[in-house]
């Protein structure tokens, strides 16, 4: 996720952005898939302050993708 947000702000251009963006929140949802299943598993440390704080990317992650469609 990070590197590829990161990397976002390096975009040839907006469309380039954008699928950069998406991309990391590709990453954020396969990271929330392991969360989940370590958070669900008995011999594994909670991860539900984890999957809050992945919860808030993806929404800050979302939000910058639907401003930058309407610019």
């Amino acid at each position: 996720m990070g590197a590829n947000s990161k990397e976002s702000q390096n975009a040839e251009s907006k469309a380039d952005f954008i699928h950069k963006l998406k991309i990391a929140i590709k990453e954020a949802d396969e990271t929330k898939y392991w969360l989940f299943l370590c958070d669900a598993h008995s011999e594994y440390p909670k991860c539900s302050r984890l999957l809050n704080d992945l919860s808030e990317i993806l929404k800050i992650l979302n939000k910058i993708i639907s401003t930058s469609k309407r610019n």
